[in-house]
């Protein structure tokens, strides 16, 4: 196999994991908004601003990290998973910062790691908010 066959078949591989992955941040958000829609109870009006905030913040980011992906590495396949309501945000939340934060090796760039800065920041301002401001 070529050396330049070789660097394609990375090149495609790492293509398909950024996709993925941004797929994944696509069903992430709008489970947010899902969850949103459903919060009633107590401080429910916190939890609704809350995520309203994080929703916005979120979809920035997002739009910044795929079109610079785009950008970078030429057309992705991106492909949204199934989204369901979660039954426990906090967990949820939590739970997607860590994977997140696993994704950043495809990102190599200071500029893209900085998005991603920005994207990790909105989880945590919601973590934040949905523990303590009630």
């Amino acid at each position: 196999m070529s050396a330049s066959t070789l660097k394609e078949k990375k090149t495609t591989s790492a293509n398909a994991e950024i996709g993925e992955f941004l797929g994944k941040i696509f069903s992430f958000n709008n489970s947010l908004k899902l969850h949103h829609w459903h919060v009633t109870g107590k401080a429910s009006y916190s939890q609704h601003i809350a995520l309203d905030q994080a929703i916005a913040d979120l979809l920035d980011a997002t739009d910044r990290l795929v079109e610079t992906s785009y950008a970078l590495n030429g057309d992705l396949d991106i492909v949204i998973p199934e989204t369901k309501n979660p039954t426990d945000i906090i967990k949820h939340a939590e739970d997607f910062f860590k994977y997140s934060d696993k994704q950043r090796v495809l990102f190599p760039e200071a500029f893209t790691q900085a998005i991603i800065d920005d994207y990790q920041e909105a989880i945590q301002q919601l973590l934040y908010r949905l523990k303590r401001l009630q």
